[in-house]
């Protein structure tokens, strides 16, 4: 009996601790949080919403009625004279293929400054590395008239080249300060491993360090992308005739002297909305991720 009783003094207790409850206040605290959030999506999301609304309205619905009111009778032919009778439809396919050029151009010669300024050893490279960031730091608008006259004696004006040349001067400094911070973490131990096995400079950037760029590189693309089909400063200085406009100076045609067509120019903003959206939905996982890993060192 003595040695049971010495026993059960000497087991230890092995009975497991329950969690404690979350109190009160704590799920006061969480419910306020997502209350909060709530709200803050409500305010992302409603415009979008009141553009669709705004869409489908008469212009005396426009100014005759709250804004905020729904239409009585949806002009969904509103959508079918954007593109019909604005040509929109050409504006559209000018601003998708301006768009996705410029954005190629953009990240591959991103891609080619950031692999040689991190990557090779050149005398020049911390140079040439400050000369893309200063580009960063020059205003759009003072570029205009030197912009014009260089692409003037190019004859350039009127013509795509000049839209998609300017898109990609533009967006390299960012670009590139974005490629850098990620180029930076990447184990140089893979691409040393590719040299000993024989494989060229070209096959090492296009092969190895290329694909393990891809969460960034989505980043910069959609970055680029809402840049390039948003921009107007340029199309409308550069381009002059129908054939070549993009949506941004395409909606004027809806702008009259003596009658603006407000609900043809609302179907047109949700129709130039609609690609980026998708390109955002399509590409969100890969732009956290590039985020995310462009922030940890390793």
């Amino acid at each position: 009996m003595s040695q049971l009783a010495t026993e059960k003094q000497i087991t230890p207790n092995l009975s497991i601790p329950k969690e404690p409850k979350k109190s009160y206040w704590n799920k006061i605290g969480y419910s306020l949080l997502y209350a909060i959030l709530g709200i803050f999506a409500i305010v992302q999301i409603y415009p979008l919403i009141w553009l669709v609304i705004f869409s489908l309205k008469t212009n005396s619905e426009v100014f005759g009625v709250s804004p905020f009111a729904l239409p009585k009778d949806p002009q969904w032919g509103n959508y079918t004279k954007a593109w019909t009778q604005g040509n929109i439809g050409l504006y559209f396919f000018n601003s998708v293929w301006m768009t996705l050029l410029a954005v190629f151009l953009t990240v591959i010669i991103a891609s080619f400054v950031t692999f040689a300024i991190t990557r090779m050893q050149w005398k020049l490279s911390g140079l040439v590395l400050g000369l893309f960031m200063v580009g960063y730091m020059i205003p759009l608008h003072s570029t205009l008239i030197p912009l014009f006259n260089f692409y003037n004696n190019l004859n350039l004006i009127d013509n795509p080249i000049s839209i998609i040349l300017s898109y990609t001067a533009f967006n390299l400094p960012l670009t590139i300060m974005i490629l850098l911070g990620f180029y930076k973490t990447l184990p140089r131990e893979i691409e040393e491993a590719a040299v000993m096995d024989g494989c060229s400079i070209h096959r090492i950037f296009f092969q190895v360090t290329l694909p393990m760029t891809v969460p960034v590189l989505s980043t910069t693309v959609i970055i680029n992308m809402i840049y390039n089909w948003n921009e107007f400063v340029f199309v409308n200085t550069f381009i002059s005739s129908d054939k070549w406009k993009t949506l941004t100076v395409g909606i004027n045609n809806f702008v009259g002297q003596y009658l603006t067509d407000w609900g043809a120019i609302g179907a047109t903003l949700v129709i130039s909305i609609v690609p980026i959206l998708i390109a955002f939905l399509l590409l969100s996982d890969k732009i956290v991720e590039g985020i995310s890993s462009g922030s940890i060192k390793g």
